[in-house]
């Protein structure tokens, strides 16, 4: 298996090497009719008049080519404030970088950052609000933090009596489901959720399962609302029209985050500090490969891993769409590859963050005991196959299966 891995390696850094783009390669086509919930302005506007309003946005709350913020406000809607998450409300901090609240040039609003010193919105910083907007764009893997930004809008707003609006957006990554589901000891703020690593759902359906299931604290319920997305099923592949982070700044690299985010617990570099980040892997442990890199501070990673110094690796920008999308799981030979390729260093040397990635410390496990993916992919089933059971009670469009 690993030689037949590391030949497919060599074809796709050759075909990348190339210069060829992944559409031309292998053909990929988008749904292009898909309506986001952002965009039915005439269908939610009604339910803001007179109300004071409070937003949570990046970057990728926009409709078509004007961000929501200006768009309500150009609409007479008394905007109050805007709430941020991680990376901040322009979406150039880098990953873990504390956020600090402050004010928007442009509107003059004030930008109150939900990744500094707190993450769930007080009862002071909602007071002066009716309802609160979530418009953010997920990619649809556990451990990106959004989707932990929105379990605090919705339980401090069930605290506080306030209503939660959801503008639902698709899920680049909503055509399957995979991975091993959280355990309640692991749960952090990079996992909040007792689902899997890609748990198939729009940031609207899973609004829904945290309110249904009670997992709000207290099991208090949030009053929601979710404005659906037109022409989406969970069929479709989403092609984003924005980079919803500065180390996910394209459809390759949202399609591999998945299955090589847990690389962030090991002594290897997911690219961060390169113009590939999220697309290569490799560490200065790793033998001499056709593929190497060197980090270097940028936008997305003001201090990446490796910093200045050499990593041998491979380049894996199409393999995305060739594999995940065709395959519809996550692909677990690239850690378990690199597992045996490291020399001289611990392959996991962040123990506690890797099981929090995961969710568990049986993966961690099941690699140092030399598991198959085979056998690490069947000991998911019985989790996946009940959870999928619950994600049915809560889908707002047609699903994949």
């Amino acid at each position: 298996m690993m030689i037949r891995t590391l030949l497919l390696f060599s074809f796709l850094q050759f075909a990348f090497l190339q210069g060829k783009s992944q559409e031309m390669l292998f053909k990929v086509s988008y749904d292009t009719s898909i309506i986001t919930g952002a965009e039915r302005v005439d269908f939610y506007l009604n339910k803001l008049k007179g109300k004071r309003v409070a937003i949570v946005a990046n970057q990728t709350s926009s409709i078509k080519n004007t961000h929501l913020v200006d768009s309500l406000l150009s609409l007479g809607i008394n905007v109050k404030k805007v709430f941020s998450p991680e990376h901040g409300f322009r979406g150039n901090a880098s990953a873990g970088e504390h956020v600090k609240s402050s004010m928007d040039v442009k509107t003059g609003l004030p930008l109150v950052s939900l990744y500094g010193t707190n993450r769930k919105p007080t009862a002071v910083q909602l007071a002066d609000i009716d309802i609160i907007i979530f418009d953010i764009q997920d990619v649809g893997a556990r451990f990106y933090t959004y989707i932990s930004t929105m379990h605090y809008i919705m339980e401090a707003c069930a605290e506080n009596k306030k209503k939660v609006l959801i503008l639902d957006r698709p899920n680049p990554n909503g055509f399957y489901v995979d991975g091993p589901i959280l355990e309640e000891k692991h749960k952090s703020f990079v996992g909040m959720h007792p689902i899997p690593v890609v748990h198939g759902l729009t940031v609207g359906e899973l609004a829904k399962m945290i309110n249904g299931e009670g997992w709000l604290k207290g099991k208090v319920k949030c009053e929601l609302e979710v404005i659906e997305c037109i022409n989406y099923s969970h069929k479709d592949y989403y092609k984003l029209p924005i980079a919803p982070s500065p180390n996910l700044p394209n459809m390759s690299s949202v399609y591999l985050y998945p299955s090589i985010c847990f690389f962030e617990g090991t002594s290897v570099s997911v690219g961060r500090g390169t113009d590939f980040p999220f697309q290569i892997i490799g560490s200065p442990y790793v033998l001499e490969t056709s593929y190497s890199f060197i980090p270097s501070p940028n936008i997305g990673s003001k201090n990446p891993k490796y910093k200045d110094v050499k990593c041998n690796g491979y380049n894996l920008s199409l393999f995305g769409l060739l594999y995940i999308r065709n395959t519809k799981k996550m692909y677990l030979q690239w850690l378990l590859g690199m597992n045996e390729k490291t020399k001289g260093k611990d392959f996991i040397t962040r123990t506690s963050f890797f099981d929090k990635l995961s969710g568990t410390s049986t993966l961690r496990s099941q690699i140092k005991e030399g598991k198959s993916e085979e056998e690490i992919h069947n000991s998911w089933e019985d989790g996946l196959k009940e959870y999928k059971l619950m994600r049915s009670n809560y889908l707002l469009y047609e699903d994949f299966e």
